[in-house]
């Protein structure tokens, strides 16, 4: 699956002040990946606020993305949650025709055993006409998939392509690395380690910061591929202090303080989550009033 070797970015939920989904920030965003040298876009991921949007809002961001890349980057549909009958039903009833894979996180709050997670993924698998990357994100879910069975995954279920690793955990990657299949793709999702990720041998990083600095971020992501460290290190120290202070807070507050100094769209999320605070806000001004 080549196509998800590189920088991927893990897209924003524009909103206006008057809490509605603002779509002309929306398509200014997608334009920004697509003129920068983004490989491909994850819609509705984490990042994108899904748990805030109603069903009708997720059809109409679905759409504008769709539309506004009209072919021109692969995209990715996050469908993920804790109840495996209603991922399965949902898949079955959206329109994935214009999606190139779906990114599906590991369920939450259940808590389930590795077998639990090996069962709903088998479930998933089987009902998914697409690839799957798995998304392993124990920070939010309160449980790890643990490499072995994320690899007993990938060795038993041809469409399950990938995983988002984001636990991290530089020992995960590296067992998961070690010991994955050959076509298997481990894809960061922790911006702050991705570069040490590729260099070892992942296949790239599925990203926020990303969509704030694509042509930064996606050239030091090729540039680890090719194994030219000294090259990529040095965009990764300009963006280091950047990309710890976008999750001071939470994200994607943090993601949309920046977005709003580079004048893409407002800061705004729904709640529970709130605005990132006039502190961590000022901070992320002065890095880009010095970058």
């Amino acid at each position: 699956m080549k196509e998800f070797i590189g920088t991927g970015v893990a897209l924003i939920t524009p909103f206006t002040n008057d809490n509605k989904v603002d779509f002309k920030a929306l398509e200014r965003l997608v334009n920004y990946q697509i003129d920068n040298g983004i490989d491909y876009l994850v819609v509705q991921g984490t990042t994108g606020e899904p748990a805030t949007l109603t069903a009708k809002e997720r059809e109409q961001v679905r759409e504008t993305i769709v539309a506004v890349n009209n072919g021109k980057l692969p995209l990715v549909l996050g469908i993920g949650g804790n109840n495996t009958q209603g991922i399965v039903d949902e898949i079955k009833t959206t329109d994935l025709y214009a999606f190139d894979a779906i990114l599906s996180v590991a369920p939450y709050y259940n808590k389930p055993t590795q077998e639990g997670f090996y069962q709903h993924f088998k479930a998933i698998s089987e009902a998914c006409p697409k690839p799957i990357i798995l998304y392993n994100v124990p920070g939010r879910t309160a449980k790890n998939v643990t490499p072995e069975t994320v690899l007993r995954l990938a060795s038993d279920f041809s469409n399950i392509i990938a995983v988002k690793e984001a636990g991290n955990d530089v020992h995960q990657y590296l067992k998961l690395i070690k010991n994955k299949p050959e076509d298997f793709l481990i894809i960061s999702g922790d911006d702050d380690l991705v570069l040490g990720v590729v260099l070892a041998g992942g296949a790239g990083v599925i990203s926020v910061i990303g969509q704030a600095f694509p042509k930064e971020f996606s050239n030091m992501i090729q540039l680890g591929i090719e194994g030219k460290a000294k090259q990529a290190y040095q965009i990764h120290y300009k963006l280091m202090d950047c990309i710890s202070l976008i999750f001071e807070e939470n994200n994607p507050a943090g993601i949309k303080a920046l977005l709003k100094k580079l004048k893409i769209c407002e800061p705004f999320v729904r709640l529970p989550l709130v605005e990132a605070s006039k502190q961590s806000r000022e901070k992320i001004n002065d890095f880009i009033d010095t970058y």
